[in-house]
C-alpha cells in the first residue's frame, strides 16, 4: 500500500507538471493577438490570463469527467504507473513543440498518451473506442473550422460595419474590445484545459482505491490543477505566442477582437457539453479565418502547414512516447526511476535547446522573414483584392508584403515616375 500511495504521489507531481507545460504552451491561445496588435504589454497579458485561467477552473468539471471516466475504462485493470507514462509522453511532446514554436494540441497529446500506455498495458478493452471518436477526434476536426468560420465572417462584419470611420477611433475601441475578449479566452481555457489535469489526477486516485469510481474531482485538485496551469501561462510560451501573432497572419486589431470572440464561443459551449476539444486547435483556426476575412490579408500558409502537420502527428507521436514508457514502467520500481530519469534528461536537452535562441517578453513582437508566394496565397489575391484606389502587388512579391492602409496611402506624396517625367519634357 505504501507503493501504491508513493506511486500516485508521484503521478500527481508528473500531472500538476504537465499542467505546468500546458500552461505556458497555451498562453498564446488567449493572448497572442492581443500581444501583437500591442492592446496590452506583453506580462501585463499573461498576468491577466493566469488569474483567470486560475478562475476559470473552478467554473466546471465536466470536462474532468471524460478524462477520468469517459476515454479510458478506470474499472480495466489501469494501474498508476500507467498515467505515470501518459504524461511522460503528453509532457515529452508539449516541450518539442514548444520548442519549435508549433501550436499544437496539448490536450491530444495527453490523450495520446493515456491511450498509447493504457494499450500497452492492458490492451483494447481498457479505451473506449466510441468516446474517443465523439468526444476527441470529431471536435478535433470540427471545431478549427467551426471556430475558422466564425472568425472570418466576424472579421468581415467588423469591417464592414467600420467602413468610412476614422481608423485610429476604431483601433481603440477595439483594442478595449480585444482585451474584454482576450479575458474570455482565458476564463474559457480555464474551464477546458485545467480540468483535463483534474481528470487525470482524479483517475490516479480512483485507480489506487483513494476515491470511489466516478467521483468529482476533491477541492484540492482542482485548486491545485488551476494553481499549476495559472503559474505556467504567467510564465508564457513567448515561442508559440509569436507563431500566433505574426506567424500566421498579420492580425489587425479588428481581427484580433474578431478571433479571440469566436474561440471564446467555441470553448465555452465545448466545456458545457463535455467535449474535451484543443483550445490550441480553436484559436488557431480563429487567427488563420481572421486573416482570410480581411481584405488583402494573407495567411502564411507555410506555417500553417506546419500547424496542421503537427497536430497530426499529436496523438500517435505522444501514444508511442507513452508506450514505451509503460513499458519500461510495468517493469517494476526500477523501471519507473528509469523512465522518470530519461524524462528529466529529454526535458533538460529541450531546455538547455531552447537557450541557444531565446525568445522572451522583448522580443516576442519580431515577425517572421517574408514568405514567398504559393499557389494559395495567389488565389486568395485574386479573390480577395486590395483596398480600391491601391494596386495589387506583383506576383512575386513576399506572402506577408503590406496592403497600405487608406489613411497612410491618402497623406503620403507621390512622386512622378521618371519615364512619365520624361514624357512631360519632351511634350
Amino acid at each position: 500500500m505504501e507503493h501504491i500511495t508513493l506511486l500516485i504521489g508521484i503521478v500527481i507531481v508528473t500531472a500538476l507538471v504537465f499542467d505546468f507545460t500546458n500552461g505556458f504552451h497555451d498562453t498564446a491561445n488567449a493572448m497572442a493577438t492581443t500581444i501583437s496588435t500591442g492592446a496590452l504589454r506583453p506580462k501585463t497579458a499573461v498576468a491577466m490570463s493566469a488569474v483567470l485561467n486560475l478562475v476559470g477552473a473552478f467554473l466546471s468539471v465536466e470536462v474532468a469527467k471524460t478524462i477520468s471516466g469517459g476515454i479510458i475504462d478506470e474499472a480495466s485493470g489501469i494501474r498508476p504507473e500507467v498515467i505515470f507514462a501518459g504524461l511522460v509522453g503528453a509532457i515529452v511532446w508539449n516541450l518539442v513543440t514548444w520548442l519549435a514554436g508549433l501550436p499544437s494540441s496539448s490536450s491530444h497529446a495527453l490523450f495520446g498518451g493515456l491511450i498509447g500506455a493504457t494499450l500497452v498495458s492492458v490492451g483494447t478493452h481498457g479505451v473506449h473506442g466510441e468516446a474517443v471518436v465523439m468526444k476527441v477526434l470529431i471536435p478535433a476536426v470540427a471545431a478549427p473550422f467551426v471556430a475558422g468560420l466564425a472568425s472570418m465572417a466576424a472579421t468581415r462584419l467588423t469591417y464592414r460595419l467600420a467602413r468610412g470611420r476614422d481608423e485610429a477611433d476604431t483601433a481603440k475601441g477595439y483594442r478595449a474590445g480585444q482585451i474584454a475578449s482576450a479575458a474570455l479566452v482565458s476564463l474559457a481555457h480555464g474551464t477546458n484545459d485545467a480540468q483535463k489535469t483534474m481528470g487525470v489526477i482524479t483517475l490516479a486516485l480512483i485507480t489506487g482505491g483513494v476515491v470511489a469510481p466516478h467521483a468529482d474531482p476533491p477541492l484540492w485538485v482542482i485548486a491545485s490543477a488551476g494553481l499549476a496551469i495559472a503559474l505556467g501561462t504567467y510564465l508564457g510560451g513567448w515561442r508559440i505566442i509569436r507563431t500566433m501573432g505574426k506567424g500566421i497572419t498579420d492580425i489587425q486589431p479588428p481581427q484580433g477582437f474578431a478571433a479571440q470572440t469566436g474561440a471564446a464561443a467555441t470553448i465555452l459551449a465545448s466545456s458545457h457539453l463535455g467535449f474535451a476539444l484543443s483550445t490550441t486547435q480553436v484559436c488557431s483556426g480563429s487567427v488563420m479565418g481572421s486573416g482570410l476575412g480581411r481584405k488583402g490579408g494573407v495567411v502564411r500558409w507555410s506555417t500553417a502547414g506546419r500547424m496542421v502537420a503537427a497536430w497530426a502527428l499529436t496523438l500517435p507521436a505522444a501514444g508511442a512516447v507513452a508506450a514505451g514508457a509503460a513499458f519500461l514502467a510495468g517493469q517494476g520500481t526500477w523501471g519507473v526511476g528509469a523512465v522518470a530519469v530519461l524524462a528529466l534528461g529529454v526535458c533538460g536537452a529541450i531546455w538547455a535547446a531552447s537557450r541557444r535562441k531565446p525568445i522572451d517578453h522583448t522580443n516576442v513582437n519580431e515577425g517572421p522573414a517574408a514568405e514567398p508566394v504559393g499557389v494559395v496565397t495567389a488565389a486568395l489575391r485574386a479573390v480577395s483584392p486590395p483596398p480600391a484606389g491601391h494596386p495589387a502587388p506583383p506576383a512575386d512579391a513576399p506572402a506577408d508584403a503590406a496592403v497600405p492602409d487608406l489613411a497612410v496611402a491618402t497623406d503620403t506624396p507621390t512622386t512622378p515616375a521618371p519615364h512619365a517625367q520624361a514624357a512631360t519634357v519632351t511634350r
